[in-house]
């Protein structure tokens, strides 16, 4: 079984802010280059810049925890004043440590379904 974790966040930008929260996403980007275990970290925007989707991929839990430590330590306090949360969905099988850090988020958790994966590395 895979250890990856993956998650698609979706935010709506508050208004006024997208070119502050553009800049802010390019920094979180240039940080999380030089973290260990991150296999995806993918901004889409929709097209009136007035949601975005955020998706994410580690190689394992303990990548993932390590991330939102990151992220909460040096970004998170700006962030939560540019855009607002309004879903997030995490695929796969977190360890407890890291779904004690999801649940602040109000994360909803989708196991993996049977033998019916096939993911091309």
């Amino acid at each position: 079984m895979s250890e990856t974790i993956s998650w698609c966040v979706e935010l709506t930008i508050r208004p006024g802010q997208f070119e502050q929260f553009r800049d802010l996403t390019g920094t979180m980007v240039e940080a999380t280059r030089a973290e260990p275990g991150v296999l995806n970290y993918q901004r889409f925007v929709s097209e009136d810049q007035k949601h975005v989707h955020v998706v994410e991929r580690y190689e394992d839990s303990t990548a993932a925890a390590a991330h939102l430590r990151v992220f909460a330590d040096r970004f998170a306090a700006k962030f939560s004043t540019l855009v607002e949360r309004t879903k997030f969905t995490v695929y796969g099988n977190p360890s407890d440590a890291l779904r004690g850090l999801l649940d602040q988020f109000g994360a909803v958790y989708m196991k993996p379904f049977g033998g019916f994966a096939y993911c091309q590395h």
